[in-house]
């Protein structure tokens, strides 16, 4: 048996970049994707993004190098997610809702050489130009402009003999990095994720699974393609030779006017994306089934009720930039079907649930004797992870790298609770517990029971400081009903809260999200300091 070895004929690298060859192989005519007037093929995005490789190569990028893209759903992002690692290059998708400083300061980190960026954003880049030095590349959408020292996109392109870049690109080895991505950074700076070939390959796999989707699906981008490399999904939805429908506008009457010119079958966001199509006041219910997968806190009973009955099913799951995106999914199980209660429904969905099949463990600890917790549904842990899409490692970040892989898991930092049937729960972040009077206090319970209320459209909780318990919770509170005031939330959460849950402030506001829809706590916080009521 020893002498059985891997070989050329045996053993190839896992890459996602091998769903591009094939598809276009069988399926050259098909589109790929369609971006208002524009579309494009199979094989038109296989020659493209090997034609964006060999721009690459020609401007001395080598292999390993990172090349940083600042684009929002555009086709050119697609493009991206292949040509790049077909030049041997690093993807590193740039947040494009970032201040000009953390833009900076994850291009220095990186050490980017190349920036391929949005047209949009000419103002911003013409700014970091002045600063760092490096090959800037715009792509161009129906502005005819042009700029001194700034290579145009699509001229690159034409430029290269494809004749020299025929030959498909695989990498030697799966554990050669293929993305970076840069956490959200709410502590400090943000951290350089590293994803490898293989975690991307199967993540591929893992998304067609569990959301038990067929050949030809029609995909809607109402998620960012920045975010954890759109969960994957560039590179899923090409392995089914699916179509993907490009779009930067988020309101609830644009993404119906697509889901029903393009006959959408499947698309993701956040759980405000949900609200928006809610909110669209012409929604009316869709004849065939549309899935949606959300993740970020899990949509309320309410929402999750409404969206449903216009024909929508609803899969929720949880994950981490570090885990390549979603690697918890709150599996449906076809006897829950049978629950009369549209609110019970809605409670077991809202769980994040069990592990992707490549993740091999998932489980929550107790971090001090580091073994499980009772599966009661009320005892609090740290979620832990162990698998195939956990990602390679923080770039040049030792101390977190050890930290973040102590005793040989990867510590989420997230509390939860799981369940006798397997399922977790998560409770908080474990920077968000309150720890009021000794007593540990979930943020995220308080926040499901004041969202019941159909006057509330959104909320968040935070610890403020108290002189004499040490913290109390605060809730903020976006209105669905302008006229919701502080007493009914007050005699709305004492129905169901214990006293020292009850919020002790409440402060109504719209609240501040990260490009992907998380509430950012942190602003809150801060906002907290200097707030007078």
């Amino acid at each position: 048996m020893s002498s059985l070895l891997k070989n050329k004929a045996n053993f190839s690298a896992l890459t996602p970049l091998s769903f591009l060859y094939r598809t276009a192989e069988i399926f050259p005519k098909r589109l790929a994707w369609i971006y208002e007037k524009r579309k494009a093929t199979y094989q038109e995005l296989l020659i493209r993004s090997k034609r964006l490789a060999g721009a690459i190569k020609s401007l001395n990028v080598n292999k390993g190098d990172i090349v940083a893209v600042m684009l929002p759903n555009v086709p050119e992002m697609i493009e991206a997610h292949f040509g790049v690692p077909m030049s041997g290059a690093i993807l590193n998708s740039l947040n494009t809702r970032l201040e000009k400083r953390s833009i900076e300061y994850i291009l220095k980190h990186s050490k980017s050489k190349i920036l391929i960026f949005h047209e949009d954003y000419i103002g911003l880049i013409k700014s970091l130009s002045k600063r760092i030095k490096l090959k800037y590349i715009i792509v161009k959408d129906k502005k005819e402009i042009n700029y001194r020292g700034i290579l145009e996109y699509d001229s690159l392109l034409n430029q290269v003999n494809f004749e020299k870049i025929k030959e498909n690109y695989f990498p030697k080895d799966e554990w050669e990095s293929i993305s970076l991505n840069y956490t959200s950074g709410t502590t400090g700076n943000p951290k350089g994720v590293l994803y490898h070939h293989r975690g991307a390959h199967l993540m591929c796999f893992n998304n067609q699974m569990v959301w038990k989707m067929g050949y030809h699906p029609i995909y809607l981008w109402t998620l960012p393609m920045f975010h954890c490399n759109g969960r994957c999904f560039p590179w899923t939805i090409v392995a089914l030779a699916g179509t993907q429908i490009c779009t930067n506008k988020f309101d609830g009457k644009e993404i119906m006017k697509l889901i029903n010119k393009n006959k959408v079958t499947h698309l993701c966001g956040a759980p405000i994306i949900l609200q928006m199509i809610i909110d669209n006041k012409k929604l009316k219910k869709i004849e065939k089934k549309i899935n949606i997968m959300t993740a970020a806190s899990p949509p309320s009973p309410n929402v999750l009720e409404e969206i449903e009955k216009s024909g929508f099913f609803v899969t929720h799951v949880y994950g981490l930039t570090e885990s390549y995106g979603p690697a918890v999914i709150c599996e449906w199980k076809t006897e829950w079907d049978r629950i009369k209660s549209s609110s019970k429904r809605a409670n077991l969905k809202a769980r994040q649930g069990v592990n992707y099949p490549s993740l091999d463990f998932l489980d929550v600890f107790n971090v001090k004797s580091m073994k499980p917790v009772k599966r009661d549904g009320k005892t609090i842990g740290e979620v832990f992870f162990k698998g195939n899409i956990v990602m390679k490692g923080y770039l040049n970040d030792k101390e977190a790298n050890k930290s973040a892989f102590k005793n040989g898991w990867f510590h989420t930092g997230d509390l939860a609770v799981i369940h006798n049937d397997g399922y977790i729960e998560l409770k908080d972040r474990s920077k968000d517990i309150i720890i009021s009077g000794g007593e540990n206090i979930s943020s995220i319970e308080i926040e499901k029971i004041i969202i019941k209320n159909f006057k509330v459209r959104d909320c968040a909780v935070v610890g403020i400081k108290d002189q004499k318990w040490g913290e109390v919770p605060c809730a903020f509170i976006e209105r669905k009903n302008k006229t919701l005031t502080k007493d009914e939330i007050l005699k709305f959460c004492k129905k169901y809260l214990a006293g020292f849950k009850i919020p002790k402030k409440i402060i109504f506001k719209d609240l501040p999200r990260t490009s992907t829809g998380k509430i950012q706590k942190f602003n809150l916080r801060n906002f907290i300091i200097d707030y007078d009521d």
